[in-house]
């Protein structure tokens, strides 16, 4: 009786223990994480919480997921508790400013119809054609609303910045407010060169329908003071007074995107008065030197990989090693503004380095192949056939550095005011420089990435490269708070099966050998069959003869073989990632439970053994 007491009264006190333990767990720990992931993914960034600290009035959430219609869509289901799990991180630690609802939008349901009328993808990939909604929607106190139409698996590495920038959107729903210096003519007018009127620059018309843009020439000593992000295209004969202000603006923490070039190719007016091409380079370098960067103005980078075909005046086609176009292989897939691109086109491309001792942190997005070389500016502008460059190329196997982000620690170019300037006071350093440079203009240039063409009074844009999407991106980040262009690529949540994987490519050599076999004695037996054939041809037989016979029978038979061989080394691909599936289910069910039972039962005969020993002793 005495013992079922002592029992009972142990059960109720475990019961209130445990009880104990889940209040103070969800009232006291419930912001205390521990993320052991190898990439942190189930963390929030130091970004995303300053965005999240910055929220001024509440921001409701509506994830809405198919629960339900995708059921048998394994890989889908387990992205999306990943999604719901960082939405609900972000709702821990924005303390009350964020309120998330997760829905199920299932056919015909109010839930399917306030998804439709948020603008979210219906994805037509379930079992039976079901649409498979996987969106965030977003709105605040003022009733603006903000949208991830569907959640791409394949982009989960951005999925962190692409929450945090619609919340960031949310909280400051003011347009970002560019400031254009250049002297270029890209609003368009009278070509001096054909006496046509041509269209603004496609660049120039996408960011007016984005943002607020307020275009300077060179001559300006002073910027807006709602300047958000400072564009300069093709910066040269820059006075003192304008390269202060544009040095004060960055080291005060303004950002600033640059396209500066070599040879401007698109620049008719400065080609039209002088053949020089010092006259059509830019010119920052007083800027450039202070922030640690030296952008090679001598030079113009030639690339055999990456050269365009380009018609020639004879009307033949020759690849231009100076007109380059740049693949996903030669953009950072890491960055926020590159990760998306597929392809950049451009013309004589100048190349950045860094100065040593260079405090500045320094992060390359474009960058040449290795089948690179440099020009001298003037070879190259005097030089207009393309085979004469593929002549005087020569491949030093150096990848360069094309486009460039610089952020962190940066000093002032100037020690005193310059004359005419209007500010009264320089500000000497900074911790948070944000800057993009990018070594060419004509890549802004309609000719290099879209076409456009009046369809019934209506200008339609078809872009041939993302040009247009690189400085979009740009922009975008840029105009948003150091916070959230901090946030870069994260990792992701699946991890490769390494080892299978090394299995794969061995059994597919295998496979490659084996079909190189096949194709040679395939192209060994046409060549008899045909040699045979002449020959009946020759005497006249129009029948298949016992030579040919016996020629097909034996393809056939070598065919047979070949084929068994290609079975053999699939199922013994098959088999070897099946045993080793096999042998991690050992581990996991069987021999992982074994240790950690061992070692239980090792520490209770520690623990009893003791107290004996205590008593022994005293």
């Amino acid at each position: 009786m005495k013992h079922k007491l002592t029992f009972s009264v142990n059960l109720f006190l475990i019961s209130v223990i445990f009880i104990a333990l889940v209040f103070i767990n969800n009232q006291l720990l419930s912001s205390a994480r521990l993320d052991l992931t190898e990439n942190q993914v189930y963390s929030l960034s130091q970004g995303s919480k300053q965005v999240l600290k910055e929220i001024k009035e509440p921001i409701n959430l509506y994830f809405f997921f198919s629960e339900k219609a995708s059921k048998n869509m394994t890989s889908l289901r387990n992205y999306a508790n990943r999604v719901k799990s960082l939405l609900s991180e972000y709702e821990t630690f924005a303390n009350g400013k964020l309120k998330l609802q997760v829905l199920d939008p299932l056919a015909f349901s109010e839930q399917e119809d306030q998804a439709d009328q948020f603008g979210l993808t219906a994805a037509n990939i379930g079992v039976a054609g079901e649409s498979i909604y996987m969106g965030l929607a977003a709105t605040n106190a003022l009733d603006e609303k903000k949208v991830i139409a569907f959640f791409d698996p394949q982009k989960e590495g951005f999925l962190e910045y692409e929450i945090s920038k619609l919340i960031y959107q949310l909280n400051e729903p003011e347009p970002v407010n560019v400031t254009l210096i250049t002297d270029l003519a890209i609003k368009g007018g009278q070509n001096p060169m054909t006496g046509q009127v041509d269209p603004p620059w496609t660049f120039l018309t996408q960011l007016d329908e984005l943002y607020t843009v307020e275009q300077l020439t060179s001559e300006t000593i002073s910027l807006p003071d709602n300047t958000d992000v400072l564009l300069l295209v093709h910066p040269k004969e820059y006075s003192d007074a304008l390269l202060f202000v544009i040095d004060q603006y960055a080291i005060s923490g303004g950002k600033v995107l640059a396209f500066l070039d070599v040879h401007n190719e698109s620049d008719q007016m400065a080609m039209m008065a002088t053949p020089m091409p010092s006259v059509s380079s830019s010119h920052l370098n007083r800027l450039l030197k202070a922030w640690g960067v030296h952008f090679d103005s001598d030079n113009v980078l030639l690339d055999a990989m990456a050269g365009l075909d380009i018609l020639t005046p004879e009307g033949g086609v020759a690849r231009h090693f100076g007109f380059v176009g740049f693949t996903a292989d030669q953009l950072d897939r890491e960055d926020v503004l590159t990760s998306n691109l597929e392809l950049l086109n451009g013309a004589s491309f100048g190349v950045f380095s860094q100065i040593e001792e260079s405090e500045t942190n320094w992060l390359p997005l474009v960058t040449s192949t290795q089948n690179s070389d440099l020009m001298d500016t003037a070879t190259y502008a005097m030089t207009q056939d393309p085979e004469q460059l593929a002549k005087a190329y020569q491949i030093d196997k150096q990848a360069y550095v094309l486009a460039v982000r610089l952020s962190g620690r940066a000093k002032s170019a100037f020690e005193q005011l310059p004359k005419e300037t209007e500010l009264t006071e320089i500000v000497k350093s900074t911790d948070n420089l944000n800057v993009i440079l990018v070594g060419d203009t004509d890549m802004l240039a309609d000719r290099f990435w879209v076409q456009q063409s009046n369809f019934f009074g209506q200008t339609i844009y078809t872009p041939f490269a993302n040009n247009g999407d690189f400085i979009i991106n740009a922009i975008e980040n840029l105009g948003g708070s150091n916070a959230l262009i901090s946030i870069r690529s994260r990792g992701v949540f699946s991890r490769p099966f390494s080892k299978v994987d090394e299995l794969t490519v061995i059994a597919e050599q295998k496979f490659r050998e084996q079909e190189e076999i096949l194709q040679k004695q395939l192209e060994e037996t046409e060549q008899q069959l045909l040699q045979l054939q002449n020959q009946q041809v020759e005497v006249g037989a129009l029948i298949i003869s016992p030579e040919q016979q016996l020629a097909i029978d034996e393809f056939m038979q070598k065919k047979v073989t070949i084929r068994k061989s290609l079975r053999d080394v699939r199922h013994q691909l098959d088999k070897d990632i099946e045993s080793l599936g096999n042998w991690l289910k050992l581990v996991n069910i069987a021999i992982v439970p074994f240790i950690l039972i061992l070692l239980l039962a090792l520490l209770r005969v520690f623990f009893r053994t003791r107290p004996r020993l205590t008593s022994i002793t005293t």
